[in-house]
């Protein structure tokens, strides 16, 4: 199991902050897991696949490939602006 967290815009448009996920079978990095996410349709395949969404594994911002493994924290959010 690894725990989903959704930041900001993200969680206004899925309708959710968090969620618990099996990793299924062949899911085992951020994109495989943002493809498998993306087949969920609606909200979910046009915010988890655009380029501007940032992911952080176990709290470290991580790049596309980052591996992932069972216990992991995986969290979406929009870019962060400073002001």
């Amino acid at each position: 199991m690894i725990k989903l967290l959704y930041f900001a815009s993200l969680r206004e448009t899925l309708g959710t902050a968090a969620e618990e996920l099996a990793l299924p079978g062949g899911v085992d990095s951020v994109t495989a897991l943002r493809g498998h996410l993306a087949a969920r349709g609606g909200a979910w395949q046009t915010l988890l696949t655009a380029k501007s969404v940032r992911c952080a594994v176990n709290q470290v911002t991580v790049g596309a490939e980052a591996r992932l493994a069972d216990g992991d924290e995986v969290a979406f959010f929009p870019p962060v602006t400073g002001g």
